[in-house]
């Protein structure tokens, strides 16, 4: 037996409201210019990673899921490893193609888990739709991380799980499409409502627990009303269906069923049990128990905190630009260039874990890392030190109007850590005018930018959310 030890949420700082869209109520999160699923991944397996504590560094396998990998043919989970600096010795699998995949890879974790592994299972999506469309107004961009293992450690143990795979013209997108298409939906409700509800009833079974039994219910679809007759089915009331989240985020593709399930975790108590329910291509299903140790394995920010943690003025222009969608005259400076595969090999310890260094001899901190000392001249008395989950705050700033960004102005600014060191770095997810010397601040992995079809990654401050 295996079960979730501990579990992360990221929802992105920006909100675009549905009214700016052209109707409806309610918000869609939307990731940054400089955030794709990668990045939001890594946001939501830190979150994890520090709840899990000093266990952490035990992970064998490594997870990732999306529909929307920055690159086509690569490993983006080679990305997320190095930013969460996992040993080099971690497997490494990557899930896509179709939104259950972020539920079907928790369940590929709960697997190697009952064989003794400890797997790290991050899921992100940028969703976007056509403009005017539904995908558009109803979806949303956002992350989510579990870590499984075995069961005498589990926060929610797994007590059964059921799968259906179904060919079927539902949601598809081909190879360099920019938007999703859907078939005539009441063909996809003849053929998936009735594969969700047996595969529900499959994976009550065999964890045999009934119905009524259940604290909560989750029921993620492409199209909802592929489970709309799952409570009937299963003679549910309507307290054990779960907030789907539809109003403040949107459904954020692979990451949906497992940010509602963080979101029921954030509130559940010892002895509630779950069942959720991911239907696209067929349907998976799992059923767990929350144990005694929940409150050992939950992060520090909860979603209610990221989802309250916002900016919803985004501008609907805005929005089409940093997703591709709009065309726009680009900054007039030069295209940023390639960032050089060497360089970024020598310097992976700095650039994707975000390693200074600390002299051994006065405890001066240094970032980048250097190998003299800046305060008591010291040479090669250093040892490394990972500053990504350090506080700082801004020193001095300026915003340059004139640097290439797809936000601009830049906000470049001098940040001093708490624990020492100091650092030129970007602000993001920040207003211009709100900027202060002394504001608190912390980390986050961003994209930099793209050069030649190259992503650039590297560490920016933000206002602490």
């Amino acid at each position: 037996m295996s079960g979730i030890l501990s579990y992360g949420a990221y929802v992105p700082y920006y909100r675009l409201t549905r009214k700016a869209i052209g109707g409806g109520r309610g918000e869609r999160a939307v990731a940054s210019y400089d955030e794709d699923a990668v990045s939001m991944a890594v946001e939501a397996s830190r979150e994890a990673s520090r709840a899990l504590g000093d266990q952490a560094g035990g992970i064998d396998s490594l997870i990732f899921a999306t529909t929307s990998p920055p690159y086509a043919e690569k490993l983006n989970a080679a990305a997320i490893s190095a930013a969460l600096d996992l040993p080099a010795s971690v497997r490494s699998f990557e899930l896509g193609s179709n939104t259950r995949m972020g539920l079907a890879g928790l369940l590929l974790g709960a697997d190697l888990g009952a064989a003794g592994k400890t797997s790290l299972i991050c899921a992100g999506d940028v969703v976007i739709g056509g403009p005017g469309g539904a995908r558009e107004r109803d979806s949303g961009d956002g992350g989510v991380a579990f870590v499984t293992g075995p069961e005498d450690q589990a926060i929610a143990r797994i007590l059964g799980q059921a799968s259906s795979t179904t060919e079927l013209l539902d949601v598809w997108r081909l190879p360099g499409d920019q938007f999703a298409r859907q078939w005539e939906e009441r063909f996809g409700i003849e053929i998936l409502g009735p594969v969700s509800i047996d595969t529900a009833q499959r994976a009550l079974s065999a964890a045999g627990v009934a119905p009524e039994h259940l604290s909560t219910v989750i029921l993620d679809a492409t199209n909802r009303r592929d489970v709309a007759g799952v409570p009937r089915a299963l003679g549910l009331k309507p307290e054990q269906l779960a907030d789907m989240l539809a109003e403040n985020l949107g459904r954020c593709g692979v990451a949906h069923a497992g940010l509602v399930l963080a979101n029921t975790l954030d509130t559940a108590q010892p002895g509630d049990k779950i069942l959720v329910l991911s239907t696209a291509d067929g349907c998976d299903a799992v059923v767990l128990e929350v144990t005694d140790k929940i409150a050992s394995g939950r992060p520090s920010r909860s979603v209610q905190h990221w989802l309250g943690s916002a900016n919803n003025e985004l501008a609907y222009n805005t929005y089409l630009k940093w997703r591709g969608v709009l065309p726009f005259e680009p900054p007039r400076r030069p295209d940023p260039d390639r960032p050089a595969a060497p360089i970024m090999k020598r310097h992976e310890h700095w650039k994707y874990g975000f390693y200074g260094s600390r002299c051994e001899s006065c405890g001066q901190g240094h970032l980048p890392p250097q190998r003299v000392c800046v305060k008591c001249r010291s040479v090669d008395a250093m040892k490394p030190e990972r500053f990504a989950d350090e506080p700082c705050k801004v020193t001095t700033f300026t915003l340059d109007h004139l640097a290439y960004s797809l936000q601009p102005p830049v906000i470049s600014t001098v940040v001093d850590f708490d624990v020492g060191g100091r650092l030129a770095c970007e602000l993001t997810d920040a207003d211009p005018g709100a900027v202060k010397i002394g504001n608190r601040l912390e980390m986050t992995f961003r994209r930099f930018y793209t050069g030649q079809g190259v992503h650039n990654y590297f560490w920016k401050a933000r206002p602490q959310r």
